[in-house]
C-alpha cells in the first residue's frame, strides 16, 4: 500500500466498516475476546509471580550460636556475613527473642514445657539471614556451614574440623527439603505461564485470521470487479488491510478497557477478600501489557488481512 493510497484506503475502510457493520462488529468482538483472554492471563501470571516472589522472600537461613560464644566473635562473624554476596540483611536474635517467637508461633504448651525445664531458656541465639536471591539459599547455607569463623561459634557439638561438610542441620536451618520443592514448583509455574501465553496468542491469531477471512470472503465480488477494471493488487489490498487493522485496534482498546475495570475495581476487592496474600502489580506492568495487546492486535490484523486476501489477488 503506497503512502499516496493511504487516504483512499482509510476512507474505504471506514465505509466498509459501517456498510458491513454486523460482520465488522463480529470481527471486533472476536479480537476483543481473544486479546482480553491473553491480557487476563498475562495479568494473572503477574499475580502468581508476585505471590511466588512474596513466598520466596520469606525463605531465610537461621544460623544458631552457642551460649558460650563471645560477643566479639559473634559481632565479627556478623560483619563478615553482611559483606557476603547474596546476603541482604543479617538480624541477631537473642535467647529472649527466640523464646518469644517460640511462645507466639510454635507451641501452645510453651509454658508447660518451660516449667518442666525449671524456667530455663534452652533456645540458642541465632542469626536470621535474608538473601537477595532466595533461590541461592542452599549454596549460601553451605558457605556458612563450612566457614571457619562460624564453626568457632556454632551451636552444634557435631561440627568440628574433621566434619565440616556434615549435614547436621542443627547449626544451620533453612528447611532444605521444603525449599527445594518450593523452587522446583515456582520454576514450573513460570515456564508454564510463558508457554500458555504463547499458545493463547497463536490461538487468537487463528481465530482472528479466520474472522477477517470471512469478512473479506463476503466481499469477494467487489474485489473481482476492482481487478476487472485494472486496479493493482496494492490498491485493492489497501482498504481491506486498513479495515483489518482498525478492527484489531478497536478490539485491543476494548480489551484494555475491560482490564482497566478489573484493575480499578476487581483487584482492590480481591486484595480485601484475601488480605493474607499480596497481589500488587506495578502500573508499568499493566502499561506494558496494554502496549503488547495493541501491538499483537495490529500485527494480527495486518497480517491476517494480507494472508486472507492472497487467494483473491492471485493472477
Amino acid at each position: 500500500m503506497a503512502p499516496t493510497n493511504f487516504g483512499y484506503s482509510l476512507r474505504e475502510a471506514g465505509s466498509h466498516f459501517f456498510r458491513n457493520l454486523g460482520t465488522s462488529l463480529g470481527a471486533v468482538i472476536t479480537i476483543f475476546l481473544s486479546l482480553f483472554i491473553i491480557g487476563l492471563f498475562i495479568v494473572g501470571s503477574a499475580m502468581v509471580n508476585s505471590l511466588i516472589g512474596t513466598v520466596e522472600q520469606q525463605v531465610t537461613i537461621q544460623a544458631f550460636i552457642a551460649d558460650d560464644a563471645s560477643d566479639e566473635a559473634i559481632e565479627a562473624f556478623q560483619e563478615k556475613l553482611e559483606g557476603w554476596d547474596n546476603v541482604k540483611s543479617v538480624a541477631f536474635k537473642t535467647k529472649d527473642d527466640a523464646l518469644k517467637d517460640y511462645k507466639d508461633n510454635i507451641s501452645n504448651n510453651a509454658d508447660a514445657t518451660l516449667a518442666a525445664l525449671d524456667g530455663e531458656n534452652p533456645l540458642p541465639r541465632s542469626f536470621v539471614i535474608e538473601m537477595d536471591e532466595p533461590s541461592q539459599v542452599e549454596s549460601t547455607a553451605a558457605k556458612i556451614k563450612s566457614d571457619a569463623d562460624f564453626r568457632e561459634i556454632v551451636d552444634d557439638a557435631n561440627v568440628n574440623e574433621d566434619n565440616v561438610d556434615a549435614d547436621v542441620e542443627a547449626g544451620v536451618l533453612y528447611g532444605q527439603k521444603e525449599v527445594a520443592r518450593l523452587f522446583e514448583f515456582t520454576s514450573y509455574v513460570r515456564i508454564g505461564a510463558v508457554v500458555l501465553v504463547a499458545l493463547l496468542t497463536f490461538i487468537a491469531f487463528i481465530f482472528i485470521n479466520n474472522t477477517i477471512r470471512l469478512s473479506i470472503t463476503a466481499r469477494r465480488r467487489e474485489i473481482a470487479i476492482m481487478r476487472l477494471v485494472g486496479a493493482s493488487n496494492g490498491f485493492i489490498r489497501g482498504p481491506f488491510i486498513t479495515e483489518g487493522v482498525i478492527q484489531a485496534f478497536l478490539g485491543a482498546l476494548l480489551s484494555i478497557g475491560a482490564l482497566e475495570l478489573i484493575r480499578n475495581f476487581g483487584m482492590p476487592a480481591l486484595s480485601n477478600a484475601m488480605s493474607l496474600f499480596t497481589f500488587a502489580i506495578p502500573l508499568n506492568m499493566y502499561l506494558a501489557t496494554y502496549g503488547a495487546l495493541i501491538l499483537i492486535g495490529v500485527v494480527i490484523g495486518l497480517f491476517g488481512s494480507a494472508i486472507a486476501m492472497r487467494r483473491y489477488l492471485k493472477v
